[in-house]
C-alpha cells in the first residue's frame, strides 16, 4: 500500500514515555511535527499543507447506540473528503463494554472508540490503546476543559481525544412545587407537601457516595500497571461519614423518596437527581416548570451545613495501536475531526451530549441548556470517578438496601451505625489485595 511520509517530522523531544507540548495553535489546527516516533508499531507521520495520501482500506469504529447514525455521517463525510480510498463502519458499542472487549481481543478491535475516563488505566496496562503524540496532545490540551484534558491522561501521556464533559448528576425540579433547590430538606418537605416524588438512586455506587464526599470523606482505589487494585483509601467510618449516613438514611425515611434514577420508569415526581440522558423526559413531564440545579445542600446532624458531591466523568476517543503507518496517521486526524468544535456542537444538537471543547461549550445553545449549566455547577464540587472494583458495586447495593428497606434506621444507635460503617469500608480496603 502506497504511502507517504511526510516531509515535516515528529517533535524531537519525544520519548518512548512522555510528550511535551509546543506553542501556540489554532483551534482545530495540529502543530507541525519535527521528528519521528514509533507508538504501536507504526512510524507515526506527520501532517502537511495539502492532501495526504492514506492509502486504502477499511476503518471500525464504536460509539454508543444513540451516536450510530450521527458519527456515521461525519466519517463518511470525511473519508471522502480525506481518504477515499478507506470506508468505515460504526457500530453500536457502549462505552462500558467498549474497554472490556478492546482488552479480551486487541487485534479484534475497534480502530477507533469511545470510552468512559474510568476505562483509561484499564486500557493503558493491556496496551490496548494508543498514546496520542505531542502534535495532537498539544491540540487537546489547549482546546478542551481541564478536567477532560486530565481526564485524558495516564501519567503525564494523553491516550485518548476527549469527546464530552457530561458524565455527571445533578437536581432536576418542578419549579412550581420546589421552592428551594439548594436545601436537600426544603426539596424533600415541599414534595412531602404536594404529594409528589424525590427520586435518587441511593443503592447505586456512582450516587450514594455524593453524601460522604459532601462531608469531606474519601473513597478511592489505586491500580498498578496490570490493572490489579493496590490500594483503597476510605474514612466513611468517620465523625464525617456518620454525619452523611444520618443523611442518607433521612432522606430515605422521606415520604417523598423513591430509589431510582430512570425517568422513563418514574412516577409522580417533582425533583430526582439523575444526569442529562434523562433531560428531553423529564423536561417533557414538568413542561413550563422545568429547572436544574446543582445537587442541594444539607444539614447534617452536627448542624453544620454540607454541600451534597459526587462523581464526574468524560467520554473519549481511543485509537487501537496500529501497525501500518498510513492508517495510524488517519486514525489521528479522525479522532481529532470527530472531537473538534464543530463536531462536538454538532452532537450536541443530534445526540444532546455535553461538548469538553471550550470553544463548543460558548456555543449559544450550550450555553442555554439549563442541565448543562446546572451540570457545570455541580462538577465544581464532584470529583472524577476512578475505576473501582465490581465488588464495590454490588457492595454499595446491598449496603443501602438495608437503610432503603428500614433495616437501618434513624432509631439505630449512633455504635451500630459506626459498626455497620466500618464493616462496609473494611470490605471495600479487603478489594485491594
Amino acid at each position: 500500500m502506497k504511502k507517504k511520509v511526510l516531509a515535516a517530522l515528529l517533535v524531537g523531544c519525544m520519548t518512548a514515555t512522555m510528550f511535551a507540548g509546543c506553542g501556540d495553535k489554532k483551534e482545530d489546527e495540529p502543530s507541525k511535527p519535527d521528528t519521528p516516533s514509533t507508538q504501536g508499531g507504526a512510524e507515526t507521520p506527520a501532517t502537511e499543507e495539502g492532501p495526504v495520501d492514506y492509502g486504502e482500506g477499511t476503518l471500525t469504529l464504536w460509539v454508543a447506540e444513540n451516536a450510530v447514525d450521527f458519527t456515521k455521517e461525519q466519517v463518511d463525510a470525511f473519508l471522502k473528503e480525506n481518504a477515499p480510498g478507506y470506508t468505515a463502519t460504526v457500530e453500536a458499542v457502549g462505552e462500558a463494554d467498549a474497554a472490556g472487549n478492546m482488552i479480551t481481543d486487541v487485534e479484534g478491535g475497534a480502530d477507533i472508540f469511545s470510552f468512559a475516563q474510568d476505562q483509561l488505566a484499564r486500557l493503558v496496562a493491556a496496551g490496548a490503546v494508543q498514546p496520542i503524540i505531542d502534535t495532537y496532545s498539544s491540540w487537546i490540551a489547549e482546546n478542551n476543559d481541564e478536567g477532560s484534558v486530565a481526564a485524558v491522561k495516564s501519567g503525564d501521556m494523553s491516550y485518548a481525544f476527549p469527546m464530552t464533559s457530561d458524565n455527571g448528576y445533578f437536581l432536576f425540579y418542578d419549579k412550581s412545587v420546589v421552592t428551594n433547590p439548594e436545601s436537600l430538606e426544603d426539596i424533600l418537605a415541599d414534595c412531602e407537601k404536594a404529594g409528589k416524588n424525590f427520586y435518587m438512586e441511593i443503592n447505586a455506587g456512582w450516587y450514594m457516595p455524593s453524601f460522604f464526599f459532601g462531608t469531606g470523606c474519601v473513597g478511592e482505589y489505586e491500580v498498578d500497571v496490570d490493572g490489579n487494585f493496590t490500594k483503597c483509601t476510605m474514612d466513611f467510618a468517620s465523625d464525617k461519614g456518620l454525619v452523611a449516613m444520618k443523611e442518607l438514611i433521612a432522606t430515605a425515611e422521606s415520604k417523598a423518596f423513591q430509589n431510582g434514577s430512570a425517568a422513563d420508569n418514574a412516577s409522580n415526581y417533582a425533583a430526582m437527581v439523575t444526569g442529562t440522558w434523562n433531560a428531553a423526559t423529564i423536561k417533557k413531564e414538568f413542561g413550563d416548570n422545568y429547572a436544574c440545579a446543582k445537587m442541594p445542600k444539607f444539614k447534617g446532624s452536627d448542624d453544620q451545613e454540607y454541600q451534597m458531591s459526587g462523581f464526574k466523568g468524560y467520554k473519549m476517543l481511543g485509537i487501537k495501536p496500529q501497525t501500518e503507518e498510513g492508517k495510524l496517521a488517519l486514525c489521528y486526524k479522525l479522532a481529532q475531526y470527530l472531537t473538534d468544535a464543530d463536531r462536538q456542537v454538532a452532537r450536541y444538537e443530534k445526540v444532546g451530549w455535553g461538548p469538553s471543547n471550550l470553544q463548543a461549550q460558548e456555543n449559544e445553545a450550550v450555553q442555554a441548556d439549563v442541565a448543562l449549566t446546572a451540570l457545570r455547577d455541580q462538577f465544581e464540587f464532584s470529583i472524577p470517578q476512578g475505576q473501582y472494583p465490581n465488588d464495590y458495586w454490588t457492595l454499595v447495593t446491598s449496603f443501602s438496601d438495608t437503610i432503603i428497606s428500614g433495616d437501618i434506621s434513624s432509631k439505630t444507635s449512633d455504635d451500630d451505625l459506626m459498626k455497620k460503617l466500618q464493616e462496609f469500608q473494611d470490605t471495600c480496603v479487603g478489594y485491594a489485595k
